[in-house]
């Protein structure tokens, strides 16, 4: 992501506000083309969240364009260029993170009608099943793809890009889609992506978070996420935690508009069988 990104892939990683010389402007560095975190007409629940911390701290909120992947956000808050992620996984090793404010889970997507019901990662049924996950480049590879490859889970894997061809709109819900259409039997994704693109299919489908328990506590399913600056910009960070104590009630539902799957932050999921 990801560093947190060799467990997460986060998309996450795809806003980040920066500073600029002027006190009235706040500048946000964010993918254009990557619901359901950004895009450039401010759809995305980042942007939302953008929105709130500009008016909260009277800036004029501004946008720079840049596609998101682990090496670039990496080589853009590396450069200075940006000091402030909207959102980050804590502990990020580029950053100061402030306490989080949600907490997700990969899940597994299947279609209803096939009735599935999974819930780990050892299901059986997973070895022959057609599988589909997100690639995230950049020599990274995601928890669950990790965990599977363990268990010699490998041939019947399909891997969908998750950055994708800015062409094409919303390049991470090629993976859901191949879900609606039969293409594969189940897709396993990051929670956000999961759930607000399950929620968009015309074909109804089930979105069920892995549980963790169930699986190899060395690579886990769940991450906080937090609002994280630059190394030394404590002011800011502060200024930050004053708005997620402030606003956690509208953040919370802005994420749930978008059907983003979320625990309480430290916790494991309470639905798993």
């Amino acid at each position: 992501m990801y560093s947190v990104y060799r467990f997460l892939v986060l998309p996450a990683l795809l806003l980040v506000v920066c500073t600029v010389t002027s006190a009235q402007v706040l500048r946000v560095c964010a993918d254009s083309n990557n619901l359901p975190y950004s895009n450039d007409r401010g759809e995305g629940f980042e942007n939302k969240l953008a929105e709130l911390v500009a008016h909260d701290l009277g800036r004029q909120l501004e946008y720079v364009w840049w596609p998101a992947s682990p090496l670039q956000s990496r080589k853009l808050f590396r450069s200075g260029a940006c000091d402030v992620m909207i959102e980050a996984p804590t502990h990020y090793e580029l950053a100061e993170t402030t306490r989080p404010y949600y907490r997700s889970s990969y899940v597994f997507v299947t279609r209803k009608d096939r009735h599935l019901s999974l819930h780990s990662l050892h299901d059986p049924f997973l070895r022959v099943a057609r599988i589909g996950l997100h690639g995230v480049g950049d020599g990274e590879f995601t928890p669950p793809a990790q965990e599977l490859a363990s268990q010699g889970i490998v041939r019947n894997v399909s891997v969908y890009t998750i950055f994708g061809n800015l062409s094409r709109k919303n390049p991470p819900a090629e993976l859901i889609d191949a879900v609606a259409r039969g293409d594969i039997d189940v897709a396993i994704a990051w929670g956000p992506l999961g759930g607000y693109f399950g929620k968009q299919s015309a074909i109804p489908l089930e979105v069920s978070i892995i549980c963790p328990e169930k699986d190899d506590p060395t690579r886990p399913l769940t991450f906080d996420m937090a609002m994280a600056v630059k190394r030394g910009n404590e002011n800011l960070r502060q200024e930050l935690e004053s708005e997620l104590t402030r606003r956690q009630s509208q953040i919370r539902e802005v994420l749930e508009s978008y059907s983003v799957p979320m625990l309480e932050p430290g916790s494991k999921p309470r639905s798993c069988p």
